[in-house]
């Protein structure tokens, strides 16, 4: 039984099929998002909101009243326009940001401290599926580094430069947009953390997979070091929105690109209807003081043993701050 369920994401068709099912399959709702859940005089910060999902996140955040803060390494200004278009709100902002690049990661969190700190809430959305092993400018692979790495890194240099609210606008909110694909790695792969190693597109999903481990894993034990004993100091969230209708397929072979645009239109969630779980978690006082939480859509589940394994996390902190100091980037 645990081989068939690891075996759901292996490559990309079981991956959709898995996803279709999944969205058909009833699931009880842990609340719902109601238009009472209001976001005014909060300063959100959302990577990958350009577009699909995070640019669906993000118009949701400012119809809101949020003041939204959407990183991004394309469609500066015009996505930001759009969005302000949608949402009837003028307070949102752009700021370029490379996710593969750690440099331009440190110059994100320069400016973020500089312009638009203290945050309420911060959504890291941006995610790749890359057809091939590509090495980002430090030489990483490129998924790990998106995927993974990159978020570790923003967060690490937002803490320390200590760009969070707290007071009586309440508790800071984290929020990862994680996948059900974390649960289908055996193990995490400590041998080749952070080497590069290239590999094809029928071995995408597997690397995405492991990358969702990592980042859950990492989100998990980040709650776990912000929020020591019985006190809640940051709300650390994780959400799987199940298959959207976005762009993420772009990378496959283009004689399925008619077919992928096909299937993704007729049984993937829009990215409006994909963004409601990820809005309850930033808006609804559901969620108001607890320290961890995962959603699959609308429904609370538990993360895979493997992401709330204290060892792993340990171990996962550990080595990627070991890794960053190859880099220089503190």
């Amino acid at each position: 039984m645990a081989d068939k369920k690891q075996s759901r994401y292996n490559n990309p068709v079981q991956a959709i099929l898995t996803g279709i099912r999944d969205l058909f399959r009833k699931q009880k709702a842990s609340g719902e998002l109601k238009p009472t859940d209001r976001l005014d005089n909060k300063t959100v910060v959302i990577d990958g909101a350009s577009s699909g999902l995070g640019f669906a996140i993000a118009t949701g955040l400012a119809q809101r009243g949020a003041k939204v803060i959407m990183a991004c390494r394309s469609g500066i200004p015009e996505k930001g326009e759009a969005v302000k278009m949608l949402s009837g709100s003028e307070n949102v902002h752009m700021v370029h940001v490379d996710l593969r690049d750690m440099n331009s990661i440190r110059n994100l969190a320069i400016i973020i401290h500089e312009k638009f700190a203290p945050l309420d809430l911060l959504i890291l959305n941006a995610g790749v599926v890359s057809g091939q092993g590509r090495k980002t400018p430090q030489g990483l692979e490129e998924m790990f580094m998106v995927n993974y790495l990159a978020k570790f890194l923003f967060i690490k240099l937002m803490l320390v430069s200590g760009c969070f609210r707290h007071g009586e606008s309440g508790i800071p909110r984290i929020i990862f947009i994680s996948s059900e694909s974390h649960r289908n790695p055996k193990e995490i792969n400590w041998d080749s953390f952070g080497k590069f190693e290239p590999y094809s597109m029928g071995k995408s999903m597997e690397h995405y997979g492991h990358n969702k481990l990592l980042l859950t894993t990492f989100a998990f034990e980040l709650s776990h070091r912000l929020n020591p004993g019985r006190t809640t100091n940051y709300s650390v969230f994780a959400v799987c929105p199940g298959p959207v209708n976005s762009n993420i397929a772009r990378e496959s072979p283009k004689i399925f690109h008619p077919l992928l645009r096909l299937i993704f239109r007729l049984f993937f969630r829009s990215p409006g209807k994909a963004a409601i779980p990820v809005l309850y978690l930033a808006a609804s006082p559901d969620f108001e003081g607890k320290s961890f939480d995962y959603l699959f859509l609308m429904s609370r589940k538990t993360i895979d043993e493997k992401a709330s394994d204290p060892s792993n996390g340990k171990k996962l902190w550990a080595m990627s701050e070991e890794l960053l100091k190859n880099f220089s980037v503190f």
